[in-house]
């Protein structure tokens, strides 16, 4: 199989082509990517001696490029966008074009070409705030709260579109919040290691008791792979491993495992449009492909804060002061 992956310097697209390429000897990969803020070569380089892996610095955008590209591919999985809530708040233009226009312009590719599968990598957000105990299913209405869940909604809509009038064969998952390897510091797990590690405040929106599930990198690479192999033409997929946490409690879990204390947690003003609880109902994926998560949150999560300990030399070039920043949203991106 020849697999298209865009965005594949990112995390998850990242810990997707390992777990690929580990899994599953029949594969080939060409990852795609514009290089762009979140991306990182070095989650990569491991890589570059092997036969079945190549990079390309490209632009989904880029119709003419990705068209030549997509006529060897038999799967194409996209990750490419912009993913950060805070960034989107300051900058939704940047969302609009990568997350919405970006997708438009691999599904033309896709529709074009010979392509087998299209599967569109989505987030719980489309779903926006979770009220009382219920969890969304893949029939629940979307509504988004941030310039970044409307434009992964946006291109939900899209796939959905194409899937319905030109029979593209695609597949969306839509997946609680990741956390693992290789994850980039201006996120909420590694944010709270590596401001952890150097000292400084621990800066915690509203009152901490926004309520995520919590998934695995490797877990939901895994379901990404049971939706390739087996996930039906124009399915929605949730995938979510039922760890939902308040912020709060996840803070002094790391701060606990750092041995660092609790005074370190500083609450600051909370961000516009922050839902207060995100949950989903994720039967269909574990009835129909099978799927189910590998890994107990809290081993996953000590496993996580002792990779960032390990791996000061990947994430250190990272840091800036916008990542350091307690108040991200407040910033010109």
């Amino acid at each position: 199989m020849n697999l298209l992956v865009t965005g594949g310097l990112g995390f998850i697209g990242g810990n997707f082509i390992h777990n690929r390429l580990s899994s599953f000897p029949d594969t080939n990969v060409l990852n795609l990517d514009s290089m762009s803020y979140g991306a990182n070569p070095r989650s990569l380089e491991d890589l570059n001696a092997n036969l079945r892996y190549r990079f390309e610095k490209c632009n989904v955008m880029d119709t003419k490029r990705v068209g030549e590209i997509a006529s060897q591919i038999d799967v194409i999985v996209n990750f490419a966008a912009e993913t950060h809530v805070d960034r989107s708040i300051s900058n939704p233009k940047v969302f609009l074009e990568s997350n919405v226009i970006g997708t438009h312009s691999l599904l033309e590719v896709a529709r074009k070409g010979n392509v087998q599968k299209f599967v569109q990598i989505s987030t719980d957000e489309v779903y926006g705030s979770a009220s009382g105990i219920a969890s969304f299913n893949e029939n629940s209405l979307l509504n988004p709260s941030s310039p970044y869940s409307a434009s992964k909604a946006a291109a939900d809509l899209f796939v959905m579109s194409y899937q319905s009038t030109y029979g593209l064969p695609a597949v969306i998952l839509r997946c609680t919040n990741n956390f693992g390897p290789y994850q980039f510091p201006e996120k909420f797990i590694p944010k709270i290691i590596i401001r952890s590690l150097l000292g400084k405040q621990i800066p915690v929106y509203g009152n901490g008791l926004q309520v995520r599930d919590w998934i695995y990198v490797t877990d939901f690479c895994d379901a990404i792979n049971s939706a390739i192999e087996h996930g039906s033409i124009g399915t929605i997929y949730n995938v979510s491993p039922g760890n939902e946490l308040p912020n709060i409690e996840v803070v002094k879990k790391i701060l606990s495992f750092l041995k660092k204390p609790i005074d370190m947690i500083s609450y600051v003003e909370d961000r516009p449009g922050h839902d207060q609880r995100y949950s989903l109902n994720s039967r269909a994926i574990r009835e129909n492909l099978g799927w189910s998560p590998r890994h107990q949150f809290e081993d996953a999560l000590r496993a996580t804060v002792n990779w960032y300990l390990s791996n000061e030399n990947w994430w250190k070039p990272l840091l800036d002061d916008k990542i350091l920043s307690a108040t991200p949203w407040k910033e010109k991106w």
